[in-house]
């Protein structure tokens, strides 16, 4: 069997994306000793969650929103907004003193031909940086995915995806479609209800698995009863639904068929938590319609046939992870583009890559964030302790990017 090439832990390890996962790994690489530097392609840090619409809040409660090494502040409250999180993630940098490089895109990354051992060249606008080990954390929700609908360029009126959906306030007055009845779909939706869009409808191929938003908390009854059987879960689940939401099917709304867990498994789509948008479809202000079928001029044709006029459509239709320039010559990657590999586990073909942020576990991707995060950190360290000691020589490539002006900035 093929021995792992011995990593070189004179080189600096380099994280790639300055969200929750990227910076979570960070902070726990440096408590290691670990020389660690983020490259991140926007601006600031926790960019992504920055551009999210300004009423979005999180689903997970604050006990299983934190980052390792540091607990979200209490006056944030319950069900922390967008830019409480956002000012958490900054804080987060500066508390653990992470070396964030900004407007830092990276282009590939390649095996180095240099030297021993599995170092990796991550390349740039501003050259290669050598790194002992690598961690992609650009996330799942990295590029907007919008189908290509039949019809879709002829469409008169604006079509956006939620990712550049900002404020309901910009939509009074006016007839809007919200396309997919995810977490993002439906809280956009209800948000345009609220805040006084003339219509709004929400079209739905497939009925969501709808919870209160309290059971958010039920993401520690999920860790418990992930040993169960997946029908027994299904069924509680499905019992917890009818006992807890009203029955929509009247307003155009039917109760899902599949259970949230079985709906996970096979799709990786998680519960609905609900932000309002139950109470929304109840008074009318939101109106279910069937799933869009394409575009023509100014009409929007569904599953059904019905043909639909609105000022406005925003697709909340997902993201792609977007990974295939970054690592697709490397054979990492499945045929979706998803890494075969995530957390401190390797692909046999890429010895200290690691992949953080690519799964969506009914726990929440949060918490899984802390989870990778450890388990990288713990990976690399073990490594590290194994791992001969190696006087650095005058000339080498590897030495400290931060002292020697190597890393771009």
């Amino acid at each position: 069997m093929p021995t792992t090439p011995q990593r070189d832990c004179s080189a600096p390890t380099i994280v790639i994306g300055a969200g929750p996962h990227g910076l979570a790994t960070a902070a726990l690489l440096n408590l290691s000793g670990e020389l660690t530097v983020i490259l991140e392609r926007s601006d600031r840090a926790g960019a992504s969650w920055a551009q999210r619409y300004d009423h979005l809040r999180l689903h997970t409660t604050p006990s299983t929103s934190n980052l390792p090494g540091l607990s979200m502040p209490r006056q944030a409250g319950p069900w922390v907004s967008r830019d409480d999180y956002v000012r958490y993630l900054e804080h987060y940098v500066a508390h653990h003193r992470l070396d964030v490089r900004v407007t830092t895109p990276v282009q590939r990354i390649e095996r180095s031909e240099a030297g021993s051992g599995a170092q990796w060249l991550v390349h740039t606008p501003d050259g290669p940086v050598a790194a002992g080990a690598v961690v992609v954390a650009t996330g799942r929700c990295h590029t907007p995915n919008v189908p290509d609908w039949p019809g879709r360029s002829t469409f008169t009126g604006t079509l956006l995806h939620s990712a550049h959906y900002r404020s309901p306030v910009h939509y009074r007055g006016r007839d809007v479609l919200v396309v997919g009845a995810g977490n993002s779909g439906t809280e956009i939706a209800a948000g345009l209800a609220g805040a006084g869009a003339e219509r709004v409808r929400i079209a739905v191929r497939t009925p969501p698995n709808i919870l209160p938003r309290s059971s958010a908390r039920w993401h520690a009854a999920g860790r418990l009863t992930q040993a169960l059987p997946l029908s027994w879960r299904d069924r509680t689940s499905l019992l917890t639904q009818r006992l807890a939401v009203p029955d929509l099917t009247s307003r155009g709304l039917p109760r899902p068929r599949t259970g949230l867990y079985t709906r996970h498994a096979r799709e990786g789509v998680n519960p609905v938590l609900d932000h309002g948008f139950v109470d929304a479809v109840r008074s009318g202000s939101v109106e279910p319609v069937g799933a869009v079928q394409a575009f023509e001029g100014p009409d929007v044709v569904l599953a059904d046939g019905t043909r639909l006029r609105p000022d406005t459509v925003i697709a909340a239709t997902g993201y792609r992870s977007n990974l295939h320039d970054l690592v697709g010559s490397l054979g990492v990657l499945d045929e979706a583009g998803q890494p075969l590999t995530v957390g401190a586990q390797n692909h046999p073909a890429a010895p200290h890559l690691y992949f953080a942020g690519y799964t969506n576990p009914l726990t929440g991707v949060l918490r899984q964030a802390g989870i990778e995060a450890r388990a990288i950190a713990h990976a690399l360290r073990r490594e590290k302790a194994r791992a001969p000691l190696r006087i650095p020589q005058l000339g080498d490539r590897t030495t400290d990017a931060r002292d020697k002006g190597h890393a771009p900035r």
